[in-house]
């Protein structure tokens, strides 16, 4: 972890070297608000630069050897790991999340860079179609590869500053398209730290930058004609805006989401209710609740739901909260004070409107004690909009159906979990439900990297997961070869 007393002044990585601007801004711990860096701020002209390295070398870049791509992404994903436990502390320091969570980060974006080196080896092999169906295709045989779109800006979040920026780089570095990231302001140091990385490794200059941007200098990027495709995860309010923006553009949106758990009836021993509320407990709080897929919603059935609910708040009160810097802590503060009192402004508009607060409802400065609700109505925020922090409604419901038109009614469509025994249902869920993803005996909360990841509604359109990341930013293009003898 960065030294409390002498915070350190990190450069941001200009077309894949070392560069500071003329202002700096801090980075402080939403814990307790010590001095946790000070980042150097790109000028204008440097940020020119960048993107016009990037436009002058994506012709290059794209046809780099897939070796050279692949050495890269797995050099990055050796470095990630010997120095985990120094990563994982930064992003407690910079994020606010407990040391167990940021642990788990470093390591799923060690597995990120190492999915995406070994698809860069194995990507867009070709595939051949013979066209002699007809009699105007004698002799013609199609070849389809795919080719980069174009550069990328990515524009990451703070609540996973490390992996959710991997998810945006390893991709595009393995199919050989540049690109721009930028990390949100309150977390760009993980960010900082894996530029570091990329630069000790052979990837063509102007392939790749950091560029720790405000906020207010984001749209000049979004519009920027040399970047024609942009990856965004945030709210669903900026990611519309952005696309709307740039309706021309190719735009990946990972957005917001209010997961719903599902419990079923015919999920009723002991063992299968005390699971549930664990995970529960446990998803509805992991990252002070600051993930777009944590548990936000239970529906349960009226025939698990007087036994299921006391387990999921003992779930909840055995959640401890802290300093994220403690190994015990499972729930650390939220990003800021002001996320803090929003959260809690919430809770209070529901519990006005007639909702039971059946454990927690408290805010400390940055911290909001872990909250279950019940009897909240459908049209209170903490229903109905994506609440980034830890709090849980349960809602008790009368069968299947009911169940997952209640997940239904929402304007987002992320993931839900559903707790069920049947093979049947579990299939009924994957085609009724209105989500990416159906996470079935398990939380909403689940995801893994390799998988294809993304909503819809107001989630967002196109899809992260290496693989299918890697898709996104290429197009297929068709050869046809002509007077062949097939």
């Amino acid at each position: 972890m960065p030294d409390t007393n002498e915070a350190v002044t990190h450069s941001f990585w200009l077309a894949g070297r070392e560069a500071t601007g003329e202002s700096t801004f801090e980075v402080r711990s939403p814990w307790d608000g010590r001095l946790v860096g000070t980042v150097s701020v790109p000028t204008e002209a440097q940020v020119e630069e960048a993107v016009a390295a990037a436009a002058a070398v994506q012709d290059d870049f794209a046809a780099t050897p897939a070796y050279v791509r692949a050495a890269a992404l797995d050099h990055v994903s050796r470095r990630l790991a010997e120095r985990a436990e120094e990563i994982a502390g930064l992003i407690s320091a910079e994020n606010g999340k407990p040391l167990k969570w940021a642990r788990g980060e470093v390591g799923r974006a060690v597995s990120v860079f190492r999915f995406a080196a070994e698809e860069a080896r194995r990507f867009n092999g070709g595939d051949a179609q013979r066209l002699d169906t007809d009699p105007g295709g004698t002799g013609r045989l199609a070849l389809t590869r795919r080719f980069p779109r174009g550069a990328v800006l990515g524009i990451a979040p703070f609540n996973f500053p490390l992996n959710l920026c991997a998810h945006k780089v390893a991709p595009a570095l393995a199919v050989g398209a540049p690109i721009i990231l930028k990390p949100a302001p309150a977390t760009p140091l993980s960010a900082l730290l894996l530029g570091e990385l990329l630069a000790e490794t052979d990837l063509p200059a102007g392939s790749w930058s950091v560029l720790p941007v405000p906020n207010d200098r984001m749209p000049a990027l979004v519009q920027d004609e040399r970047l024609p495709v942009i990856s965004f995860t945030g709210s669903d309010k900026v990611g519309y805006a952005i696309k709307e923006s740039v309706p021309l553009k190719h735009c990946t949106l990972e957005l917001g989401g209010n997961g719903a758990a599902v419990v079923l009836g015919d999920y009723t021993s002991e063992v299968g209710l005390q699971w549930a509320a664990g995970r529960i407990g446990t998803f509805s709080n992991y990252q002070a609740g600051q993930s777009c897929i944590s548990v936000q919603r239970v529906i349960a059935d009226a025939a698990v739901y007087e036994r299921l609910v006391p387990k999921i708040v003992e779930a909840v009160e055995a959640q401890v909260t802290g300093d994220p810097s403690d190994e015990a802590t499972d729930v650390g503060p939220l990003v800021s004070e002001d996320a803090a009192k929003r959260v809690e402004a919430w809770v209070e508009e529901a519990v006005q409107g007639g909702a039971k607060v059946l454990t927690g409802g408290k805010r400390e400065g940055a911290a909001y004690a872990p909250t279950v609700l019940a009897d909240v109505p459908a049209d209170a925020q903490v229903s109905c909009e994506e609440v980034f922090g830890p709090v849980l409604i349960v809602r008790k419901v009368a069968g299947e159906e009911e169940a997952f038109a209640v997940v239904n009614d929402s304007k987002y469509g992320l993931q839900a979990g559903v707790f069920t025994h049947d093979l049947q249902t579990a299939f009924r869920a994957h085609r009724a439900l209105e989500v990416g993803g159906v996470i079935v005996g398990d939380v909403p909360s689940y995801r893994a990297d390799q998988m294809p990841y993304g909503g819809t509604k107001k989630s967002g359109e196109g899809r992260e997961g290496v693989r299918y990341a890697m898709e996104d930013y290429t197009y297929e293009r068709v050869l046809v070869l002509t007077g062949l003898d097939l």
